[in-house]
């Protein structure tokens, strides 16, 4: 970048303090850990939506929570470890949040992820791009896959990276590792599809894309496979999947929007449905973000929550 590290990292900090970048760490793919997720809308009234968005955050494994404009007003994205009850865990929460209603959408397959924001604001709305991050390059390996000494690997480099010049060589000390072993083993989760990359996450409002536009499309089950990767080869599309239809919720592909302004974000989704030739959709713009945050493996937090919340209390034994 013709600077210099002292300059980088002080910019980094500088960027850190105004809330623009949230943090810089590793991304892992919470599928092939073994983990279970869901997008999931709860709908709940209006005047006690906030109470409700507040009892949802508490779950650690809540990592998005939007007010949306729509007659599900809360959506949000979970993720439990390996042998929790997703299902059970969504019902305590919508109990929790006084939801009339929550709707699970799981992924069904993953066309794209990848956050890749137009910084020049001279990208072209129907610009496109190969995704760098689908489903075929995901592991259904699960933990057992994980060999020893990768869940404190795990550990260490999902947290934010200090800003220091070798940031890893503490990390592969605490583990007592040479920094050569702490790339090889990072190496060989890359391979296998558990770790995706280290890479910055902003927030989104101040860097100025104000706008969160979730464009849910009516696509025909038999055109789903074709025109899937076609989503979300968009540029402006940092997310795509497939997820379930209901009698009352035709939309089956789901692409993320992330512009300047509504306006921008129309542009992109006119330049989608043109390519595509889907003009059936809806376009839900979140007003309110409760939560945003990034997902943390193998930490005691789920555990506690589900010993509070999802396990019933032993009874006294009789005298």
């Amino acid at each position: 970048m013709g600077t210099s590290e002292v300059d980088i990292i002080a910019r980094i900090e500088q960027l850190e303090r105004k809330n623009i970048i949230r943090q810089i760490s590793g991304i892992f793919d919470t599928r092939s850990l073994g983990y279970q997720s869901s997008l999931v809308a709860m709908k709940i009234p209006e005047d006690r939506l906030v109470e409700g968005a507040l009892a949802v955050n508490s779950h650690p494994g809540v990592t998005h929570n939007y007010k949306r404009n729509h007659e599900y007003n809360l959506w949000l994205t979970i993720a439990v470890p390996p042998g929790s009850d997703l299902a059970a865990t969504v019902e305590k929460l919508r109990e929790l949040a006084g939801a009339e209603q929550a709707r699970m959408l799981p992924t069904l397959r993953l066309f794209k992820i990848g956050v890749d924001l137009d910084m020049t604001g001279k990208r072209a709305p129907g610009a496109q791009a190969k995704p760098h991050y689908s489903d075929a390059k995901r592991s259904d390996l699960g933990p057992k896959a994980l060999a020893p000494g990768d869940v404190e690997i795990i550990r260490e480099v999902q947290e934010n990276l200090p800003l220091v010049p070798e940031p890893f060589t503490p990390m592969a000390g605490r583990l007592g590792l040479d920094l050569d072993e702490f790339f090889a083993r990072l190496d060989r989760l890359k391979a296998i599809g558990h770790f995706r990359r280290m890479a910055a996450v902003l927030y989104h409002r101040k860097a100025g894309f104000k706008a969160n536009a979730m464009a849910v499309w009516k696509v025909p089950e038999g055109r789903i496979d074709e025109l899937g990767p076609v989503f979300g080869s968009f540029r402006s599309v940092s997310h795509c999947y497939q997820r379930p239809t209901y009698p009352d919720w035709p939309y089956s592909v789901f692409s993320m929007i992330h512009g300047r302004s509504v306006e921008e974000c129309q542009e992109v989704i006119d330049a989608i449905s043109a390519t595509t030739g889907i003009t059936e959709y809806a376009t839900l713009y979140s007003s309110t973000e409760f939560k945003k945050t990034r997902l943390r493996y193998f930490t005691p937090e789920m555990e506690e929550w589900e010993a509070r919340y999802l396990r019933a209390p032993v009874a006294a034994p009789a005298d």
